[in-house]
């Protein structure tokens, strides 16, 4: 199994400002909980809302992965959220802030 992020966390003004700290934490936990070989320097999720819940698409480019999960929300979102790992520390951040 690869080593998982395991440094400092940091997030964008705007995913502090709009993103449920739930979520926030949720997505979090779902790199560390990744069931792959390696992980990508880049985390990629697309947030969306289904039935009203919080749906979440979990990918990275390299290797290949792709999960989706379904979440029960009293404020669930639309919009990419990245993740990007710089070894000594990762961000999270809306795609747009990138």
């Amino acid at each position: 199994m690869a080593q998982k992020i395991n440094n400092q966390h940091y997030c964008t003004k705007g995913i502090s400002e709009r993103l449920p700290i739930m979520t926030q934490v949720i997505l979090w936990e779902l790199i560390q909980s990744m069931e792959v070989e390696e992980q990508d320097y880049l985390q990629v999720f697309t947030l969306s809302v289904e039935n009203g819940q919080q749906k979440i698409l979990h990918e990275q480019e390299f290797p290949e992965y792709s999960k989706e999960h379904l979440f029960p929300s009293t404020d669930p979102i639309t919009g990419k959220i990245f993740v990007i790992d710089e070894e000594t520390h990762s961000t999270m951040l809306f795609a747009e802030e990138y």
